[in-house]
């Protein structure tokens, strides 16, 4: 049940990387051509330098209409203005020049000699210029064509990425170590093209084996790169558009380092990253920006990785600034397709993660989550459906009593029950069974709030029973259909074969609607024990298809079967069930 329930429960992390979105126009990009190698002091290393000569470029206007050509030239064989306009001499004399060019220009071979020979050019470069930088420190003029030369070098090494095997070498060389020391020079250019390399390298695009990966990561680590990249968020002025870019390579880069739980971690404990991103989400802007919508991901991600970070946002005061960004979308919505949109999403799976955290629930009522939840239930329409997500994840989890207390007490109960009896999707439902499922088992026994929520269930005619029970038999029906299918198919595969479809199986059957199906059972059987009207009115319901109380235990014996961990949850969860199928024999 664990299992099932992190697998359903948890927000699933962006699957397709966000790309650069560049804003040159292709004026600019004309313009680009013209760059001269005059430079500021201590910053950039190009400065554009407008061409005053107004001369027109390009070819002449061709003559008018009326105007002679001159003798007939007669068509070539494809029409006019097709030909080639050399002669078949010529034209072997070319082919003959291209094909020595061919033979002379071997490709080069890379390997790890290759490797070793750039790694010392390329510490020669670095040091260099920090020697004519330390020497003509008010001189620029005297240093920048140095700058240049390692500007180069520094672009070069994004070959390595077609050759991963050279990781591991490129690591042990140390030019790892002074490829991400680079983040801290002087010219900002430099420091994001480091960025850039270090994005690229580190990118899921790159086909890297675990080990290899890790070799370099870990040796951007050790060289600083975390506290380098938090570093850089504060000097990047994003009024500029390179510096722009530039907070986006290293948030590029956070995220690709984020795909192992142990970095991710680290980014939260170790470093200032959460506090920066929680900064930057809160910048007012119109329309929302790239950049902080990525921030906006890069914390739900970094939240997904490790729970620890979800603590720690809880230290930051985390789910009260999340929770004031949401406010402003109680009823309205952001416009569809918009980085807004997206940026409303990473705040509510964000949010998500930190309530799945015994401190995020607590930091949730005290912050009056449950109540703009509610709201949101009520009269949102974009945020309806996440806003209700957010509620099951928060009264989830043996710490989530407090959480239903709340729900109770704010009038939550009319809110869900209404929703409920409505035609909903199938993600809605799953939330919803969800809820009413954590209210039963965390409420206390007795109490105001458990007696309210059982009336609930029982009014108007037992009304809500008879919507149980059908989606019960909905999703019964098609987990019975997808199980056929698996027994034909395990008819006719070996112990060990069946032992690796064993994952795939249970994917299908969960796909089905296997979750929402022990999720009924589990309120049916909560029913069963606590009301004796409910009981008997579950089991006559039953009993219009000839079935009775069986199928639910068998359900929940099932649950029982699987659960192998002994986590303090699952053996709560297992104690809870074993009473619950005492009271269907």
């Amino acid at each position: 049940m664990a299992s099932i329930d992190d697998l359903f429960k948890k927000p699933a992390l962006p699957s397709n990387k966000r790309k650069l979105e560049t804003t040159k126009d292709p004026n600019e990009i004309y313009k680009s051509a013209k760059l001269s190698s005059t430079s500021h002091t201590n910053g950039r290393h190009a400065a554009v330098s407008e061409d005053d000569d107004d001369t027109e470029a390009g070819p002449s206007a061709p003559p008018a209409d009326d105007e002679d050509y001159g003798p007939d030239i007669p068509d070539d064989e494809e029409g006019r203005f097709f030909g080639g306009g050399v002669t078949q001499e010529e034209n072997e004399i070319l082919d003959y020049m291209e094909g020595q060019e061919s033979a002379d220009l071997a490709p080069e071979r890379i390997d790890s000699a290759w490797l070793r020979k750039l790694a010392l050019n390329f510490e020669k470069k670095i040091t260099k210029n920090a020697e004519l930088r330390a020497k003509f420190e008010g001189e620029p003029q005297k240093f920048m064509a140095s700058e240049a030369d390692l500007d180069a070098d520094i672009k070069a090494l994004s070959i390595l990425a077609e050759h991963v095997e050279l990781f591991g070498e490129f690591a042990k060389l140390g030019c790892v170590g002074s490829l991400v020391s680079l983040l801290a020079h002087e010219n900002t250019d430099i420091a994001i093209d480091a960025l850039e390399i270090v994005k690229e390298l580190t990118d899921e695009d790159v086909e890297a084996e675990e080990e290899q990966w890790s070799a370099l990561v870990d040796a951007m680590v050790e060289g600083d790169l975390l506290d380098l990249l938090t570093s850089n968020f504060g000097r990047f002025n994003e009024a500029n558009e390179a510096d722009r870019n530039g907070v986006y390579y290293a948030l590029n880069v956070l995220e690709n380092l984020a795909s192992r739980a142990s970095v991710a971690e680290k980014i939260g404990r170790d470093t200032g990253v959460l506090k920066w991103l929680l900064g930057r989400i809160q910048k007012r802007e119109s329309p929302v920006s790239q950049n902080k919508t990525y921030a906006a991901e890069i914390l739900s991600i970094l939240l997904q990785s490790s729970p620890i970070n979800g603590r720690k946002m809880c230290e930051l005061d985390g789910v009260d600034l999340l929770l004031q960004l949401l406010a402003a979308y109680r009823k309205r919505d952001p416009l569809k397709g918009t980085e807004e949109e997206e940026f409303v999403e990473n705040i509510f799976d964000t949010l998500t993660c930190v309530v799945d955290e015994p401190e995020g629930k607590q930091k949730f009522v005290e912050a009056e989550g449950v109540e703009l939840c509610l709201i949101m239930i009520r009269e949102g329409k974009m945020s309806k459906s996440r806003a209700l997500r957010l509620i099951d994840h928060a009264l989830g989890g043996q710490s989530g009593a407090e959480v239903c207390e709340k729900l109770v007490e704010a009038a939550g109960l009319k809110v869900v029950f209404s929703m409920f009896m409505k035609k909903q999707d199938g993600q809605t439902t799953e939330h919803l069974l969800g809820i009413f499922s954590s209210l039963l088992r965390l409420l206390p026994a007795n109490s105001a709030g458990r007696i309210r929520t059982l009336a609930k269930f029982v009014e108007k005619d037992y009304e809500k029973l008879g919507k149980l029970v059908k989606l019960r038999r909905d999703y019964a029906s098609r987990v019975a259909a997808i199980d056929e299918e698996i027994r034909n198919q395990q008819a006719k595969l070996d112990p060990e074969e069946r032992e690796e479809m064993a994952d795939e199986w249970l994917s299908r059957r969960l796909d089905a609607g296997l979750f929402c199906l022990q999720t009924i059972d589990v309120i049916l059987a909560w029913l069963v024990a606590e009301d004796e009207g409910a009981s008997k009115m579950i089991q006559g319901l039953l009993a219009d298809r000839d079935e009775s109380l069986a199928v639910i235990k068998a359900t929940i014996q099932e649950q029982l079967d699987t659960m192998v961990g002994d986590a303090e949850e699952e053996t709560i969860t297992k104690d809870m069930l074993s009473t619950l199928v005492r009271f269907l024999t």
